[in-house]
C-alpha cells in the first residue's frame, strides 16, 4: 500500500533553505527591473541645452563622436550591485559628475576601451568626478569572468558594478539612447544625461580631458 500524500509532503530544511533563497532572487530581480524600468520624474531632471553644447563643442579629435544631449532624461533610480553583490542606484553617487560605461568582457571594442578608461580615472577621479564602469557580462559566472578580465588587465581605477539582470542597459535601449556596447553616459550631480557616447574613445587624451573639464564645469 503506497505511503499517503499528506505523509509524503515532508519540509526539510534544504528545502526551506532552497525556497528562501528563490524568493531572495526575484525580490532582487523585481527590484532591478522596476528601479531600471522607469525613469525619475520630469521634475527631476530639466532640459539643460547650455550645458549639453559646452559638452558638444569640448567634443572633438577622439571625442569627436561624443554628443551633447541634456535633454531631460535622468538615472538616478538606475539600479545595478557591486562585486559583492550589494544594490546601488547612481543616486548613490549624488554630488559627484559621472562618466557611466557600459561594457562586456565578451565586447572586444569594450576591452580596448578599458585602458584609457582606467588612466582617465586615476587622473581624474575625485569628490567632483568618477569614471563608474557597469558590466553587463549576463548567466552563470559573467561577474567572476568581469573580475579576471578587471584583474588580468591590472586595471587598479575600475570598480567592479555589474547588472546581470541587462535591465540598465534595456532601459536605455528603448528609450533609444544607446544601441550597443560599450556605451558612455555623462551625468551631471543629479544623475541627468549631458552627454552619450556610441563606441570606445581614447578618454585619457587631451581630447578627454576636456571633455571631462566641460562636464566638470557643467
Amino acid at each position: 500500500m503506497s505511503e499517503p500524500a499528506a505523509q509524503r509532503l515532508r519540509v526539510t530544511p534544504g528545502r526551506l533553505t532552497l525556497a528562501a533563497l528563490v524568493i531572495a532572487a526575484l525580490a532582487i530581480a523585481i527590484t532591478f527591473w522596476v528601479g531600471n524600468a522607469t525613469g525619475p520624474k520630469a521634475s527631476d531632471c530639466l532640459p539643460q541645452p547650455d550645458r549639453a553644447k559646452a559638452i558638444d563643442s569640448a567634443a572633438t579629435g577622439q571625442l569627436a563622436a561624443l554628443n551633447g544631449t541634456g535633454t531631460g532624461r535622468g538615472y538616478a533610480d538606475m539600479a545595478f550591485t557591486d562585486a559583492n553583490g550589494k544594490a546601488f542606484t547612481l543616486e548613490d553617487f549624488a554630488g559627484k559628475r559621472l562618466l557611466v560605461n557600459f561594457w562586456a568582457s565578451w565586447c572586444i571594442p569594450c576591452r580596448a576601451e578599458m585602458p584609457a578608461l582606467d588612466k582617465l580615472a586615476a587622473a581624474e577621479n575625485g569628490d567632483d568626478f568618477l569614471v563608474l564602469p557597469i558590466n553587463l557580462d549576463i548567466g552563470a559566472g559573467g561577474l567572476e569572468k568581469a573580475r579576471a578580465f578587471l584583474a588580468a588587465g591590472g586595471f587598479k581605477n575600475l570598480p567592479l558594478y555589474a547588472d546581470s539582470s541587462f535591465a540598465a542597459f534595456k532601459r536605455l535601449q528603448t528609450e533609444a539612447v544607446a544601441v550597443g556596447l560599450p556605451s558612455t553616459l555623462l551625468l551631471d550631480a543629479k544623475a541627468c544625461e549631458l552627454g552619450v557616447l556610441q563606441g570606445p574613445a581614447e578618454w585619457d587624451g587631451a581630447d578627454g580631458k576636456r571633455v571631462i573639464d566641460a562636464l566638470k564645469a557643467a
